[in-house]
Parts: C-alpha cells; structure tokens; sequence
C-alpha cells in the first residue's frame, strides 16, 4: 500500500512526522506530492491540499530538507510525485542530484512529455532515481512497452481517464487493461486514482504490484485535530490491519 502525502500539508511541518507514522501503519512505499500551482492531473482534494501547502511557504528547498529527515529514520522508498516546469526552472542535474543527497528513490511526473522523457531517464537512472513514467487505459499497447522500457523499477497506471479522486470504472474494464499493462510492461507497476477502501486496495494488489491512495488521505486530514493519529489508522484500516 502507498500512501500519497502533500508536502507542507496540512501545516508546513506536518510532512516529517506524517510520513514516518505512514511507514508505521505499515506503507510499503511513500509518495510525497510536490505541490505546484496548476496541478493538470490532480483532483480537487489535492489541488486544495497543495495550495494550502503553498500558503503554508513550502518550498522544493523545504521539501528535500524533510525527505533527508525522513530518510534519516527509515528505508521505505520515498518517490516525489511533480510535475516537469520546476524541475526545469531549477535544472534536471542540479534538482536529480539533489534527490540523489536527500535520499528520493523515485520520481512521478505526470507532464513529462515522452519525446523528452528518454534523456531525462537515462540521467535520472545514471543517479540511482528511478523514473517512475504513467500510463492510462488508452495508452495503446506498444507504448505501454516503450514506456516501461524507458522508465526505471516501476511504471504508474492510472486506472481512470481524468483526475485523481475521480471515481473508477467498471472493475471488469479495468481488470482487462489491468491485464494488458501487466502483459506488455517490461517492469513491475503500480495503479493509483480512485482508490480509496480497503476492498479497492485488495483487488488492485491482486491485478498489480501495488496500490497508491491519495485523493481519501488527504480527505481524511481535513479538519483532523490529530493528523498523524488520523493518517495511521487510516492506513491500517486501508490494510486490514486493524
């Protein structure tokens, strides 16, 4: 199970200790969402979640400064989910090597466009970060293989077409593109959007490698007076643990 976080969110501080309580409601992986002002695949939950990060005064500088806390306390990976303009604006080498000090395993970028994406994962292999590229359920087949053969350890498979929160398709028609990813994928992949129960969690497990749970995260931290406690048992109760 992998839990989706907004760094700096629901307070600047927050990321440090709500990740860390993740890892001990037993995640398997993080991923921390870097927030940005025009979001184009996030829903409206995490769109709100990141502009109240940024009015909280995170920054990508904060951000890498809480990944190297986090990485100092446990080795669940960690990927950093953005998108491709601040990467630009601070410049790939400097911004991968800087995932490479913090401690960032992988990297989601929803935006990078795949004519660009080749050279950007080389380089980001060449550093030991693994591109983590997506894939929809009208992506045809040979592109599935194409990008799975760019990408690093993992591709990402949205299960829907839209935003993340948005509510999922038939399971049979996601069972077959599920098969499709899993028949032409040269790497393992994980499926995120729409995902929000411990039931949606058991059957994406079943057709992948893993499951990521955003949009209902971030929902539940909404108003919570104990965000950790809230994160924790969330997650257990997403992995039939409690």
């Amino acid at each position: 199970m992998i839990p989706f976080l907004t760094a700096g969110y629901p307070e600047l501080d927050s990321t440090v200790e709500l990740v860390l309580g993740a890892v001990s409601a037993g995640a398997d992986m993080i991923e921390i969402g870097i927030p940005f002002s025009d979001p184009q695949a996030d829903g409206p939950v995490i769109q709100a979640s990141s502009q109240q990060a940024l009015n909280n005064g995170i920054t990508l500088k904060t951000i890498f400064q809480q990944v190297e806390q986090i990485r100092n306390q446990t080795k669940v990976p960690i990927a950093l989910m953005g998108y491709y303009n601040p990467i630009l604006k601070w410049g790939q080498k400097a911004f991968l090597d800087r995932c490479v000090s913090a401690g960032v395993d992988g990297l989601i970028l929803p935006d990078l466009p795949l004519d660009e994406a080749k050279p950007f994962c080389k380089m980001a292999q060449s550093k030991g970060v693994s591109p983590i590229l997506l894939v929809a359920p009208n992506t045809p087949n040979e592109r599935i293989k194409h990008i799975s053969e760019i990408a690093g350890d993992l591709i990402y498979a949205v299960s829907i077409l839209g935003i993340t929160g948005n509510n999922l398709a038939s399971k049979d028609k996601v069972s077959d593109y599920l098969s499709r990813v899993r028949e032409h994928s040269v790497t393992q992949f994980v499926v995120g959007f729409g995902i929000s129960t411990r039931d949606d969690v058991k059957w994406f497990n079943e057709h992948a490698d893993g499951a990521v749970v955003g949009s209902a995260i971030i929902k539940n931290l909404i108003g919570s007076e104990n965000p950790v406690e809230t994160t924790n048992n969330f997650i257990q109760s997403l992995k039939g643990t409690v």
